[in-house]
Parts: structure tokens; sequence; C-alpha cells
């Protein structure tokens, strides 16, 4: 092991224990109540994965009713409707509400920990994402005890999800939920990549980085570009129902194979996003067990990047049976068996691994086990299903059902519990005592496959999937009750966990230090962690993965590192360059608030007043949450200029408010990147409909004004223009006012050019789905022209109260990067809109 920090370090004044109770009293979360402003990563991490673990619940005893729906033939046990609404939510809970937010609450726990600094960049964003996530979980779940839940299954297919077969608001609960949650998990992966990328331990360059952050960044950055197409999705869908918007109808130029492109989009990205933090965990855990640094670590990397890029070019896999042509089967097909060999990498890193060291056997490492099996019987099924000719006979079976399972349950499931029992100790100080934890591993192994691969078989005999009951063919029954047992087997091996897990929070034997003797920075600090997490941060100096936490941990306590005093009352960590680690800035973090749960609270308002078809109040409560967001931001960062600062070993800093580019602006990058990315799959849906839809052209002859359509564009030119003065002038010591009302001045006129652009669509959006995208693409643009409002709004209050200056220009720096990025899609957008004749015209010319 190579000890990674520098020794020539000069201890501050005063004892560990002064630092330890004046970082305590400055990061320190009330009691009682005060606990609902929490936004330390570490209350949020726990929040995150205890509300998933509730969620898992709910969903696993759905998924039991189901087998026992399924456990004998013509059974009577729950009538069609419930059923559908049962297996709907099983799917939806376990997806949406459990597997992506459990990783979120892994990746908010440990990934500060493991990366050697003291929060996230965005601590209130992460308290909101939370909020957000169980207000949206709440929703999904009480609509079931309403008998208003969704009932179209966990994928939502068109038609069947259209208001023609599907009226009431089953299918709005999951739609809108759904988005809501989605919105969630979209702030938590620009959080998780900011703060990989410009948060890490000073000297912890990208190659020093442990496998785990890199696992969470490459996660992060799938999750921001596979989660605006399911948005869409939601939103056109959602639309259509609302608004009779024809976007998925065929009979008015619609396509329902649109919404599988875009559910798939996401969908098939979205098996890796649950894989890899997974995977994570496992690269983490197995060295430690081994005793051994872990095999491969550059391959790993490589693979890792690789599989996600492959991840997004083969969605098409989940769609062989819609009437693809055969080139296109031929080119999904082959990239559905390649992405198999960056999987196969890591698997034989990790085997090459427990190879070279020597396993301990405990607990966790028979989970790791347990994955290994289960995984490469789904991987193996996975490459089965790549091929087109028995995609084709297997499709609709429960062949499928059994892969999925064993590709995600069997991926998420026990590398999840090995975590728990690896990690545990970290959260509560305590170690297993391992009386129940055996024998429920066991439990869980055998009816996990007892439950699953008897799936495999029966779907080769013909059992088609979503049904609610089955005719009495003697193969079918025996196996179903088979996999119905096996279900309640591992049920109860699911609950004997859960019972040994208490056991070992209450009755634990109690460590103060790292029990596994590991290499990571997550154990050099006192368990459990203090909420500040580390006392002074370290400078990585080696890998971080390789590190002597014993002789570390005493130093970082007696703040021999970076940041080894308090300054001001500040909540303070580094923010380093991005590839090279080097100190860049002091981060100074906001102190805890109850703003995200407000905000969160009026953003459900919006959502339920929406599903009760309460358009106006929706308006009003939008508005209500805007206005939050505005308020949470004048009152960020810093009222005067502070100039460089030490922060130890002799560096000094400025602080990230007097910084070109803070963390803020790099998290308006990466949400500019998954805005574009929906801003894409738009553009993609327009062209689909335009080449594959039926009944098009439309009898009606678009015809949009060109002189109004050339004033929006311009209008959007002057904002951007106007906007780079304002900043201009700021940076030079002038007053921006001026140029500042002129961009707004230029955005309200977009944006009353555009409501009346879309005003005189023809065919009219209700009509045709030519209307409907232009109706979506100039709806757009006035969108982003208001949030562009918000952006100039919030600029200049803080001009007024001095939070903002000539060397603290981030609030027109943002206001800026948005009005560019508003103007170049805009302009795209009113451009698609004004090809649309000479598209349908094209359409008229095809034999």
């Amino acid at each position: 092991m190579t000890d990674a920090i520098d020794q020539g370090a000069t201890p501050p004044a005063g004892s560990a224990l002064r630092l330890h109770r004046e970082l305590s009293e400055i990061w320190r979360t009330g009691p009682g109540l005060q606990r609902l402003a929490a936004v330390n990563h570490s209350i949020l991490g726990i929040r995150f994965m205890v509300t998933a673990l509730a969620f898992f619940a709910i969903g696993g005893v759905l998924g039991m009713l189901t087998r026992v729906q399924l456990a004998t033939p013509m059974s009577a046990f729950m009538d069609v409707g419930t059923y559908n609404q049962v297996f709907t939510m099983h799917g939806s809970i376990m997806l949406f509400l459990f597997a992506i937010p459990m990783l979120e609450g892994i990746a908010v726990y440990l990934t500060p920990k493991i990366l050697g600094t003291r929060d996230f960049a965005f601590p209130r964003l992460t308290a909101y994402g939370y909020w957000c996530y169980l207000f949206g979980g709440t929703i999904l779940t009480v609509s079931l005890l309403a008998g208003v839940a969704p009932d179209g299954g966990w994928f939502m297919y068109t038609p069947l999800s259209s208001n023609v077969y599907t009226p009431g608001i089953n299918a709005d609960v999951w739609l809108l939920g759904v988005t809501f949650v989605e919105i969630s998990a979209l702030t938590l992966a620009v959080e998780i990549a900011v703060s990989t990328l410009t948060m890490r331990a000073p000297g912890m360059s990208l190659d020093r980085m442990p496998v785990f952050g890199w696992y969470m960044l490459v996660t992060a950055f799938m999750m921001i570009l596979a989660f605006p197409p399911l948005i869409l999705g939601s939103i056109l869908l959602e639309s259509e129902r609302a608004f009779g918007f024809a976007f998925f109808d065929p009979t008015r130029g619609g396509d329902p194979l649109l919404w599988q492109h875009l559910f798939w989009l996401f969908g098939h990205p979205d098996v890796y996003i649950i894989f890899l933090p997974m995977a994570g965990l496992l690269s983490t855990m197995i060295p430690v067990l081994a005793g051994v640094p872990l095999a491969g670590y550059r391959a790993i990397i490589v693979a890792i990047i690789g599989l996600a890029f492959m991840s997004f070019g083969i969605w098409v896999h989940h769609m062989f049976t819609v009437g693809i042509p055969h080139l296109a089967l031929a080119f999904f097909s082959a990239g559905s068996a390649i992405v198999a060999v960056p999987t196969a990498v890591q698997l034989f890193a990790w085997l090459a691994t427990l190879a070279q060291g020597r396993p301990r056997w405990n607990v966790p490492m028979l989970y790791v086990f347990g994955f290994f099996s289960t995984f490469v019987i789904g991987g193996l099924t996975g490459v089965m299903l790549a091929i087109v000719p028995f995609d084709w006979q297997a499709h609709d079976t429960y062949f499928v059902v059994a892969h999925f399972h064993y590709v995600i349950a069997g991926a998420v499931a026990f590398p999840l519990i090995a975590g728990l029992y690896y990690w545990l100790p970290l959260l509560t100080g305590r170690v297993a005592v391992y009386r129940l934890s055996v024998p429920a591993f066991w439990l869980i192994y055998i009816g996990f496959n007892l439950t699953f691969f008897l799936m495999h078989l029966v779907g080769l005999l013909g059992m088609p999937r979503r049904i609610n009951t089955y005719p009495d063919f003697e193969s079918w029954t025996f196996l179903n009750m088979l996999s119905s047992v096996g279900g309640f087997i591992m049920t109860i091996g699911f609950a004997l966990v859960v019972v040994d897990l208490i056991a070992q929070i209450r009755y634990g034997r109690r460590i103060r230090r790292d029990p596994w003797h590991a290499a990571t920075l997550e154990w050099a600090m006192p368990i459990p962690p203090a909420p500040y997490a580390f006392a002074s941060l370290p400078h990585i100096e080696a890998r971080a993965d390789r590190i002597n936490v014993g002789t570390l941990a005493p130093q970082l306590a007696r703040g021999e590192g970076y940041l080894g005093a308090t300054r001001n009352g500040w909540q303070e960590t580094l923010g380093v360059h991005m590839t090279s680690g080097a100190p860049e800035q002091l981060i100074v973090l906001p102190r805890p608030t109850y703003l995200p749960l407000w905000t969160a609270i009026a953003t459900a308002a919006a959502v339920l007043t929406m599903l009760a078809k309460l358009y106006p109040l929706t308006l009003a409560m939008a508005a209500v949450t805007a206005g939050l967001f505005v308020f949470a931001a004048l009152n960020a960062g810093l009222d005067r200029d502070h100039g460089l600062l030490p922060v130890g070993r002799g560096v000094s800093v400025p602080v990230h408010t007097e910084c070109a580019h803070p963390p803020a602006w790099w998290a308006l990058v990466f949400t500019l990147i998954a805005d574009g990315t929906l801003f894409t799959s738009l553009v993609f849906g327009l062209l689909f409909l335009w080449v594959a839809a039926p009944n098009w052209p439309p009898v009606a002859v678009p015809d949009t004004g060109l002189a109004l359509s050339l004033v929006c564009i311009l209008a959007l030119a002057a904002a951007a223009f106007f906007a780079r003065r304002a900043l201009v002038r700021l940076v030079g010591r002038q007053a921006p006012r001026l140029f500042i009302a002129l961009a707004a001045l230029a955005l309200l006129v977009a944006i009353g050019v555009a409501v009346v652009l879309i005003g005189g669509i023809v065919p009219r959006p209700s009509d045709h789905a030519l209307g409907a995208t232009a109706a979506a693409l100039l709806t757009f643009l006035a969108l982003h022209a208001g949030i562009g409002l918000l952006f100039l709004l919030v600029a200049t209050l803080r001009l007024a109260s001095g939070r903002a200056g000539p060397t603290r220009t981030i609030d027109l720096r943002l206001a800026r990067l948005w009005i560019d990025y508003t103007a170049i899609t805009g302009a795209l957008a009113v451009g698609l809109v004004l090809a649309l004749p000479a598209l349908v015209a094209l359409l008229g010319m095809r034999p």
C-alpha cells in the first residue's frame, strides 16, 4: 500500500478535538423538525436508500401477488383490471422507484467519501431531488390504493395507453408520476457528474481516481443522455391524452412505434445504468475481500466507457418484432451481441483479482459469487435474444421475463446486499454477527433461481407474458407452481436479511475504524462518519484505491491536510481541476434550509393539479415553483469579494463565487447536454413520423409565416447579443442593466411571436401529427426563452443586492450560456417549422 498524503504538511494550531467540535457545530443538522431541512449528503444518501428499500418491499409484495395469481391455471385470485394494475405497478416500482433511486442513494452517500471530499457541489439540489422522488413515488403508490393505478404495463405502450383504450387518469398517473421521479433522477445525475469531476481530493487526477468514481461518472453521463427521451415521450403522450395532440394516433399521422423508440432510447441504456453502479460496488469490494489490488484497472475503465457508448446504439434490440428492415435488424443484432465484450472484460477482471488473492469467505463474498452465477445466466440469455430468429420466437414469452429478471434483479440484488454488509459498519459503527445472514443468502439464491430459471422453460414452452391467467396445460401448471413457490422462498430470504441487518444495527459489535483493512478513502475517518466526513482533506499522490488507511486517518483527524481549520463559520471544501486534480477554488456550501422541501411540495402540487385537469392551478403552482428557485438563487454564494484564501499546504485559491467556471457553470453545461438530448429526440420524432408514419402527407397544407419566423429568430439572436454585452460591461466595471433589459425585451418578443405562430399552425395540432410536432418545437422555444428571462431576473436582483459584481460574474455567465443555447435551438426549431411545407412536398413526390 502507498501512503497517499504528503508527510510534510504542518498541523494547524489547536487540538484535533477542538477542530472536531468546531466542524461539528458548523456542519450539524438540527434535531426534530429541523431534520427536514437537512442538505448533508450522508443524511440524504441514507434517506434515498431507506426510501428505495421501502418501495422495494411494496414492489416485492406486488410481485408475489402476481405469482399467486399465476400459480394455478384459470385463477380467480385477481380480476383482469386489478392484475393489470398490480403487474404494472410491480414493474414500475422496481425500475423507477427502487433500482434507479437506490443507485442514486449509494452514489450520494459513498461518492464524496470515496473521492475524499466533504459533500456534493449542490446539497440543496440533492435535497430537492430526494423530496421529488419521495412525493412522486407516493403519488404512484397511493394511486394503487385508490384503484386508479397505471394498468398499461410498466412500458406503457401506445395505443393501449391512449385515451381510447385507457380512459380515466390511470395512464396519466404513470406519465406524470414517472416524469416527476425522472426529473429528480436527472438532477442527481448532474450533481454526481459535476461533483465527481470538480470536487475530488487534491492531487487525485482522473488516472488516480478509484474505479468506483469512474463507474459513477459514466453512469451519471448515461443518465444525462438517456432520461430525456423518456421525459419527452411522457410529455408528448400526456399532451395527446390531455389536449388531443396527435403524436401517436395513426389515424391522424402519428405512430405508436414512436413511443417505443423514445422509451427504449431510455430503456436499453437504463439496463446498464442500473448495472454499472453495482459493478462499481463489486470492483471496490472484491480487491479488499481478496486482499490484492484490482486487476485490469485501465481495461475496466475502457470497458465501461465502451459499454456506455454501445448501449445507446442498440435500443432496437427490444423492437425486433415490430417490422424493422432486414439491414437494420442485422446491424442491431450484431451490436447486441458485441455489447457482451465490455461486460466480459469486467467479469474476467474480477475473476482474475480473486484468482490472484485469497478470498475471505464471509457474507459479502457469498453474495458476490451469487451475482456471478445469476449474471452470467442473464448475459447468455441476452446473447440468445440478440439473435433475430430466436427473438422472433421468444419475444412475447416468459423467456424474456426470465432474462430481464436475471439481468436486472440478479445484477442489483446480490451486489446490493453484499454492499450493505460491507459498508454497513461505515453507517452504523458496528459489525455483523452473521447469525441469520448465511441461511438468508441460501434462501434468496435458491428462491431466485427457482423462480426465474423455470420461467425460461415455461417461456420456451410457449407461455406468453403479460397475461393474468392461462389454460390448464400440465407443463405450464407445474412450472408456474414451482416458480411461485420459489418466489415465496426468496421473499423469506429477503425478510431474514432485513431482520439480520436490524440486529446488526442494534446489537452488532462496535468498532472505530476500518474493519476490512480496505484501501479506499471512505475508511480513513472515524465511523460512523461525522457530518463533515473529513476533518481535513488528503493530498493524493498515488492511485486512491491503494491507500494506507491506518496511517492516513489519524493525520487527517489532526488537521494535517487541506482545510484543517475553520473559517467564518463556512462549510468549506475544495474544487479541483477536472483532469489533474490540482486545487482551483474554495467551495463554500449552503447551510440546512427548508427551501428544497417547499420547492418540491410546490412541484408536487403542480403534478397533482395537472392530474385533476385543473390547468390554471397547474400554471399557478409552476409559477410558485419557479419563484422558489429564483428565491433560492438570490441568497446563494457570498456577498463580497475575498480574493485568494489559504487552504493549507501553502496553497491559496479564490472562493468559487470569484471563479469563471465554478460548479454551477458545469452544472448548467451538463443540464444543457441533457436538454439538447431532449431537443434532438424531438427532432428525431418529427423526422420519424415524416418518414414512417401512416396518413402522411396531411390533407391541409402547412403554411408558416416567413416574416414572423424571421422576427423570432432575429429576436433570439438579439437576446444573445445583448446578454453578451451585459457581461462585457459587468467585467469592465460598467453598469450592465440596460443590456440586461434589452435582452429581456428581445426574449419577450420571441415568446410573443412563438405564441402567434403556434396559434396559426396548419394543420391544427389536434388534427395531424405534423401540426402537433410543429407546436411542440415552438413551445420548446417559448419555454426556454421564458427560463432565460428567469436567469436575467436573478442576475438583476443579485446585482442590486451586491451579490454579483465585476469579479462575481457567474449569474450573467449562466444567463449568457442559457440564452446562447436558446438562440441556437430556437433557430433550429423555427427552421424546421419553416421546412415543413418542403418536407410535405417531398412526400407528395414519393412513388
